[in-house]
Order: C-alpha cells, then sequence, then structure tokens
C-alpha cells in the first residue's frame, strides 16, 4: 500500500497516539470560515457525504447533502458527568399505517378523469372547505380499481404504473388502539398532492418533494383516526416530469436515551479548505474535535483514499487531573438509502485497529439512478486503534457502531486521539456498460483494510499535508480578491469536490464525473463543468480534463453523433449516454472548447487540444454558423426556460470562437488561427453595435429594457483574448452596481433570483478593486446570513438570502474565477 501514501513520507514516530509534535491547536492558521448555512464534516464524494446544518454542532443530527438523516453523535464523559458534543439523537418513527416503502398496500384508485358527482359533498372538511365525496369514508368506490401502491413512475418499486395527469386512491386501514405520541404523515409526492384522513383534508403540497417527508399532523387531525376502520384518500396531480405519489401514518417515539446527558457549551468553530474544527467547554475539560477529508488535489492517490479523520484533543482547564471517556457513534444510516433497509454488521480486527464493517443485506450494486438518492451498496467503516467497540440497535433497522476511547486521567497537558470514518462503494460508475471501481482500486492488491492501515499510519503526515494545504487555499484566494473573497472560496472548496467521483474509463482515461444534485441527477452535465472549471484549473488541470473526457469518448466513439457536445453523460451513477430531455447546443459546445482551452493556456502545453482537434474543430463550426444569435435554445441557466437572442448565450459562441483561434496558434496552425481569430473579433464588433441599449447591455438583442450578467464575457479577460473593449466592461459593471439587491446581483431582469456562482465570474471581470468587492459582499452576506440551512445553494433570492432551488453542487467551484484571473495575468 506504499503507493497510496508515497508522496507524504512519515516522520518515524507519526501514526502514532501520543506523538507530541502534532497538537490539533491550529496556531500556524488564522480563523478562517467561522460561519456558512452548512458545515462539512465528511466529504468525499456525492454518495459519501456528512454535513452539521446547525452552527452548533450538537443542536441537530447531521445529514446527508440531500437532508436525510446520517447521525454522528458523540458523547465526552468526564469524572462521570455525561456531555453530548456531536449530534442529537434521530426521531423514531413506529408505523400506524405502512408507506410503500416498507412493502405494497392494497388500494382503490381511478385515474385521469374523475366522475362529476363524486367531485364535491355537502360535507365539510373541518379546514373551511367542502369535503370531496371520493374521500369521505363512506363513500361507495366499488367501481373503482384495485391494486397495490404506491402509484407512479419507474423510479422505483411502484404497485401500479401511473404516469398519466391525475389519480385519485382510497386506502381503508384498521387500527387497535389511538397512538399516544405525535402522528405523523409519512408523503412523497410528484407533483401536487392532497391528502384527507376520514374526510378531513390533512395536507396539500404542491410541487415534488423527491422522497418521503414527515409532516407532524395536529392533535385535531389525530382525533379524526379512530378504533376500528379508517379512510386514507390522497389525490395527486402530475404537472409534467415525474409522477408518483405514497402516504402512511407514523407515530413519533419518544427518545429516552439521553437523560441524565449535558450538551457540551461549544466554545468556536472554524473551517478551512479540508477541515473543520470545533471547540467545547465539558466541565473542567476542554475538547477539540476536527473533521479532516484529505482532498488534497495535488496527490490523487490520497485524493481518491475515501476515508475521513474524526480527531480529539483533549485538556484540564483547572490544573487538576480528571478521567475522560469519549464514545463517538456512527449511524448505519450511512450505508443505506432508506432506514428501513437491513444491515449487516460485522467486527473484527487488523494489527491494533479495531474495525466496525455495515452495508445493506440486499447491495444492489449501481441498481439505482437518480438525484435524491444515497447509496445502498458498499461497506461503511469505522476503525481506531487501541479503541473498544460496540453495536447499539436503534429502535427502527438502523444501528449505531460505536468507538468508545479512553484518554485515562487528563490535566493540562493536551492528550489527542482519532477514528477513521471510510466507505468503500465497491464499484462507484457505470460508464458505457462498464462497472468502474473507485480510483484507490487502481493500485493493485489494495484492499480496504489495507487502506485503513495505512492511513492510520500515515495519520500525523496527512494532517499536516491538510494543514499546508489550507493555508494555500486561504492565502491564494485572499491575495488575489481579499478575506471576504477568502472565506467565500474555503466555504466552497470540498463542496465542490465531493459532487464528484474519481475513476478510470476501460479506455484508461481519468474521469471526474460530477452529479447534478438537488437539480436533476445528472452525471457529468458539460454545463455544471463549465461553472465549476476554476478550482481544479488552478490546483489540478488533470480533474478538469476528467470532467471532459467523457463528453470527448462520446462523441468520438460514435455514440453521440451531433455536431456539438452531449449534454450529459446519462443520470447519476449511470453513464451510459444523455437523458436529459433537449439539448443546448451553443452552450454545450461553448463550454467545451472554453475550458479545453482555458486547460491549454494553464498548462501552457497545447497536447489536450490537438488529441481532440478533430471534435473541437466540428463544434466550433457549428457555432460559427449558430452561435452568433442563437435561436430559441436553453442555455446553463435552463431554469429560467427558453430564450431566442440571449446576448450572453451569444458572447459565450464568440469568446469560443476566440479560444479556439488562441489554440490554433498554439498548436502551429497560423492560418486557421487567422480565419478563427478574424471572425470572433468581427462578431464581437457586431455583438456591441447590436446589444448596446446606452447605460447597460440587453439580455436580448431585440429588447433594449432588458440586461443581465454577461459572465460569460470574463474568460476574453482572463485569457487575454481582447475581443469586447473595455468600455463594455466598464459600462456592465457600473449599471450591476445599480442593480443589486441585499443579498446580491439579480441574474437579470426578468426575475430577482440568481446565481452566485456567476457573480463571482461578474465581479471577477471589474477592474477596480472597490467594484469586485461591492459585487461579492452581498453574495458573502447571502452565504452567512441565508435562512436556508443546507450545503451551499447556488440559486438564491436576492430580496430575502432564501435558496430557490439546487444545494450541495459543484459549480461553486467558479468561485475561484478571480484567483484563476490574477494567476494568468
Amino acid at each position: 500500500m506504499k503507493q497510496l501514501f508515497q508522496k507524504i513520507a512519515t516522520p518515524p514516530a507519526a501514526g502514532l497516539l501520543g506523538f507530541g509534535f502534532l497538537t490539533m491547536t491550529i496556531v500556524s492558521l488564522r480563523a478562517q470560515v467561522t460561519q456558512m448555512p452548512a458545515y462539512p464534516l465528511i466529504t468525499h464524494n456525492t454518495y459519501f457525504s456528512v454535513w452539521s446544518n446547525t452552527d452548533k454542532l450538537n443542536e441537530s443530527v447531521t445529514h446527508h447533502w440531500t437532508g436525510k438523516d446520517q447521525s454522528l453523535l458523540g458523547i465526552v464523559k468526564v469524572d462521570g458527568s455525561s456531555y453530548r458534543f456531536m449530534g442529537m439523537s434521530s426521531p423514531e418513527y413506529k408505523s400506524v399505517l405502512a408507506a410503500g416503502d416498507e412493502g405494497g398496500y392494497p388500494s382503490k384508485y381511478i385515474m385521469e378523469t374523475l366522475p362529476a358527482d363524486t367531485a364535491t359533498s355537502g360535507a365539510n372538511s373541518g379546514a373551511g372547505s367542502a369535503t370531496p365525496a371520493w374521500a369521505q369514508p363512506g363513500f361507495n368506490d366499488q367501481g373503482w380499481q384495485t391494486g397495490k401502491g404506491p402509484f407512479g413512475d419507474q423510479r422505483g418499486n411502484a404497485g401500479v404504473s401511473w404516469t398519466g395527469k391525475d389519480i385519485w386512491i382510497r386506502r381503508r386501514f384498521s387500527v387497535s388502539a389511538v397512538p399516544s405520541g405525535r402522528l405523523l404523515l409519512k408523503l412523497f409526492h410528484d407533483d401536487d398532492a392532497e391528502v384527507f384522513l376520514n374526510g378531513q383534508r390533512i395536507t396539500r403540497q404542491r410541487g415534488a418533494n423527491n422522497d418521503y417527508e414527515m409532516i407532524v399532523l395536529s392533535d385535531a387531525v389525530k382525533a379524526k383516526l379512530q378504533v376500528g376502520e379508517n379512510v386514507l384518500a390522497m389525490h395527486c396531480k402530475n404537472t409534467g416530469g415525474g409522477s408518483w405519489i405514497d402516504a402512511g401514518l407514523s407515530e413519533e417515539i419518544i427518545q429516552k436515551d439521553q437523560a441524565g446527558i449535558s450538551p457540551a457549551e461549544q466554545t468556536s468553530v472554524n473551517v478551512s479548505a479540508t477541515q473543520t474544527t470545533y471547540t467545547f467547554k465539558c466541565g473542567a475539560v476542554d475538547l477539540q474535535v476536527r473533521f479532516t477529508s484529505p482532498l488534497i488535489m495535488t496527490d490523487l492517490n490520497l485524493f481518491s483514499v475515501p476515508i475521513s479523520y474524526i480527531s480529539y484533543e483533549v485538556r484540564a482547564t483547572d490544573g487538576g487531573k480528571h478521567k475522560v471517556e469519549l464514545t463517538q457513534s456512527v449511524s448505519t444510516n450511512l450505508a443505506v438509502n432508506q432506514p428501513y433497509q437491513p444491515v449487516k454488521i460485522v467486527a473484527y480486527s487488523k494489527g491494533d485497529l479495531s474495525i466496525l464493517k455495515a452495508g445493506t443485506v440486499e447491495q444492489p450494486v449501481l441498481q439505482k439512478k437518480g438525484d435524491n438518492l444515497r447509496i445502498d451498496w458498499g461497506y461503511l467503516y469505522v476503525a481506531a486503534p487501541g479503541a473498544k467497540q460496540s453495536v447499539t440497535a436503534d429502535v427502527g433497522k438502523s444501528s449505531f457502531l460505536n468507538t468508545v476511547l479512553s484518554f485515562g486521567e487528563v490535566g493540562p497537558v493536551r492528550q489527542n486521539k482519532f477514528i477513521m470514518v471510510g466507505y468503500d462503494d465497491i464499484y462507484s460508475i457505470q460508464y458505457f456498460g462498464a462497472n468502474l471501481r473507485p480510483w484507490w482500486r487502481n493500485t493493485p492488491g489494495v484492499t480496504m483494510d489495507r487502506l485503513l492501515t495505512d492511513a492510520r499510519n500515515h495519520y500525523g503526515a496527512t494532517i499536516s499535508k491538510c494543514d499546508d494545504l489550507d493555508k494555500k487555499i486561504y492565502s491564494d484566494a485572499a491575495q488575489a480578491g481579499g478575506e471576504t473573497y477568502a472565506k467565500l472560496c474555503v466555504m466552497a472548496y470540498r463542496q465542490s469536490i465531493a459532487a464528484h467521483q474519481l475513476v478510470k474509463s476501460p479506455q484508461g482515461d481519468l474521469l471526474f464525473l460530477s452529479k447534478e444534485n438537488f437539480s436533476n441527477g445528472s452525471i457529468n452535465t458539460v454545463d455544471i463543468t463549465y461553472p465549476s472549471a476554476p478550482l481544479y484549473l488552478l490546483y489540478n488541470p488533470e480533474l478538469l480534463k476528467g470532467m471532459l473526457n467523457g463528453i470527448f469518448y462520446y462523441s468520438e466513439s460514435g455514440k453521440w453523433t451531433k455536431p456539438f457536445p452531449a449534454h450529459d453523460l446519462g443520470t447519476y451513477p449511470l453513464a451510459n449516454g444523455q437523458t436529459y430531455g433537449e439539448d443546448m447546443p451553443v452552450e454545450e459546445g461553448g463550454n467545451v472548447i472554453i475550458t479545453t482551452g482555458a486547460i491549454v493556456r494553464m498548462q501552457n502545453d497545447a497536447a489536450y487540444a490537438r488529441l481532440h482537434w478533430k471534435t473541437l474543430t466540428t463544434w466550433v463550426n457549428y457555432l460559427s454558423e449558430a452561435g452568433f444569435d442563437p435561436g430559441n435554445q436553453l442555455c446553463t441557466d435552463d431554469f429560467a426556460g427558453h430564450l431566442a437572442h440571449n446576448a450572453n448565450l451569444s458572447v459565450k459562441a464568440i469568446v469560443a470562437i476566440g479560444v479556439y483561434a488562441q489554440m490554433a496558434k498554439k498548436l502551429g496552425e497560423n492560418a486557421t488561427a487567422e480565419k478563427y481569430s478574424a471572425m470572433a473579433a468581427e462578431m464581437a464588433a457586431k455583438w456591441v453595435e447590436k446589444d448596446n441599449a446606452g447605460d447597460h447591455y440587453a439580455l436580448v438583442f431585440d429588447n433594449k429594457d432588458t440586461w443581465s450578467q454577461k459572465y460569460n464575457m470574463v474568460w476574453d479577460k482572463v485569457l487575454h483574448l481582447g475581443l469586447f473593449p473595455q468600455k463594455v466592461y466598464d459600462t456592465e459593471i457600473s449599471y450591476y452596481l445599480t442593480r443589486q439587491q441585499r443579498f446580491g446581483l439579480p441574474l437579470d431582469s426578468r426575475k430577482t433570483y440568481t446565481k452566485s456562482d456567476w457573480i463571482l465570474w461578474t465581479a471577477a471581470m471589474a477592474d477596480k478593486p472597490s467594484d469586485f468587492q461591492q459585487l461579492i459582499d452581498p453574495v458573502y452576506k447571502y452565504a452567512t446570513e441565508t435562512p436556508t440551512r443546507v450545503p451551499l445553494s447556488d440559486w438564491h433570492e436576492t430580496t430575502n438570502g432564501k435558496m430557490v432551488g439546487f444545494q450541495a453542487r459543484s459549480v461553486i467551484g467558479g468561485y475561484w474565477m478571480k484567483v484563476v484571473r490574477e494567476k494568468l495575468k
């Protein structure tokens, strides 16, 4: 296993528990980030990802980026008194009426059209509206069809296929006793849904929630539940896209296992690029907890290791000595998609390592695809040197893997211990029919046990390397754009990386494949790669090539035959070909040409362009014909809808043609360079004339009363193309500063929402530091004050700072655009 850690040679004593040269106090690092909407704890890839969504680590259950519980629970005992410093107990529920995730259920249903005489009734729902006759307990549903729920498309194990517009469902069920605890509706709907219990509407939900949601019901609703027969009735309207409806009832189980445990007093939190550190007061002992995910991009072997450290440092603060014991619990929910899935747990040792291993019994490897999913194959590992381990059964089918670390008598001298949390997904991606193993398995003879042993032995050296990178990341960004900007970059680092998976293709190419988180679940989306690019350009352009290699292969293999790039390679984790319903020809053609040119410029080497020159030429020729005044096409901001004559999309095509000319010159193809350089210059001049609206440049060529951020123009500055005159930049920046809202610059004149990655690109076009600062300050305000507590959303409302959509996406790697511009000066 030397191959995986060979770049971080370890001093003789490193990796042992008592090494005095390493303290958990980060004396060489100033505080970096102390406020985020969610705090990264374990961040490796889209499946192995755990976050805290509250400012204090012990104020909430820890979550997967999707919001599902993935509980990390930490208790420290000081002289017999217990303090909870990490997480909370997950709420537990007992089924009163099982939903479809626990098995099919008999129902009556009718699709598409409801007979007119069953639509309404004079009865009152108790909520100020008439109860539909079909939802009443005594309704005669003998003429309805019979089938097993749930109902919907093929995203899951639907009992009855439903892909139409409307469906009405009735479930008769009996209870022997009314629950004593809180009653909750367990609901999964796509799209609009209304649910009735014994004739009373208990909820009405708009849109889709993409997974099961627990909705607390009032005491008045609970009173409608009766001993004996009851009826749960549902109506769902499919407004477009997928279709799904499923519901059940659950009782909340009161937790009693936290009695006698006090919350530790959190005194600080500090987030750096690869680490998140908390400090606590626990009686007479101070505790420091550090989460480290060694995402060091210059060392792909270490970068690909799916192991995070949780490190603990304790010391007495009163001059005395105190007995300290710490228990770290990790939920098996990290290894399941749904908490009811049965899990097998194995306990064993390897040398001095105590190891707990957990995974689903079923092991459905690469059998699910989609957005709001967690992994349910492969194995979770919790390992620690010289520790005691045990398993605690939960109320449901999930369990806790417990590790007990005994510090003995603790005085004023700091004592350190750590555990490791790892995940072996066995196979990560399916790529055009081939199941690909994670990158770290490219090393011959590698096993997870060997990986854990090496990670244990190189603990000290790895932490030191992470400290060095953290300082560099902050310093690079601060030098380019100041401290506020550096904090934004630090916030984005782990989130951007952890929205990818690193594998090797059957052709031997590096693939660094993104997941379009909380959007549509696409894999390797080109217009996700484009905004993400700056981070990877700076710290390892090979990873950016890894985002492009699959797209090039798709075209060059003949599997994709259109004269522009595909939008995506499929739906994560199945990269078998585009699944997005519509192409983005100008958008994706511009994206790949520009990012390829940026790689050539950053590496000062045209080899990558030469390798794909024929394909790039096909794409640039498409742009030369269709790019200047795009038709009614989608662009990356597809949530805003189709837009003809899109001036910013036109800029992308013009810049891409200029970038192609720049690459041609680097390749020594001077005639080609002159041809496309002249073409880009002519188009740019024509653009300036056509889009000029006086004090700004328009959103669309045919309406001067509109405006938009021209973020695509930043590459003209970054790559020194010289296509657009300085007056255009000065005019646009001045105008933007008059359009800012409290939480940022709107994307364009159509709405007040924005994309923070594009604001950072727009700001990077500014030549005056004061203009740059004015544009990024509201983004920082959003990132630190948003009421939406999820991993940073890149799509938010500028008036109130709330997330509009998307979360935990890789595109905030684009925050580094200012650093890229400074580096390429």
